[in-house]
């Protein structure tokens, strides 16, 4: 399984979505990555105003920060590599980088009864 690591810009807290005006952004994406760990991803995530090091003491991220700045973030890797910058992504992306297998459940009223099921 990969690991997914999120670089963060410098939020409040460890989410960023504990401010009275919070980014309703964030708070979908923290779900996300709650639903992801609960299906089994290994995600961490670094902010940029509580651990700075993390960030200087990684090679790709440190040289992201130099060409880019901190503007640009988030950062994510994946495996060590860059899987997407500036944005955040969705459960969908998170899905195919941790290789979640995901069921979708049938709707049971939408199946016919009898010998004539769909």
């Amino acid at each position: 399984m990969s690991t997914i690591q999120i670089f963060d810009p410098a939020l409040c807290c460890s989410t960023g979505v504990c401010v009275v005006d919070v980014d309703q952004q964030l708070v979908d994406f923290s779900a996300d990555v709650d639903w992801a760990k609960q299906n089994g991803a290994q995600i961490e995530r670094f902010n940029l105003a509580q651990e700075p090091m993390v960030f200087a003491e990684n090679p790709v991220v440190k040289g992201f920060l130099e060409r880019s700045g901190a503007e640009a973030l988030p950062l994510i890797l994946v495996d060590g590599e860059v899987a997407l910058a500036g944005r955040y992504p969705n459960r969908n992306e998170l899905t195919r980088w941790a290789a979640i297998n995901v069921i979708e459940e049938k709707d049971a009223s939408s199946c016919c009864s009898g010998s004539k099921c769909c």
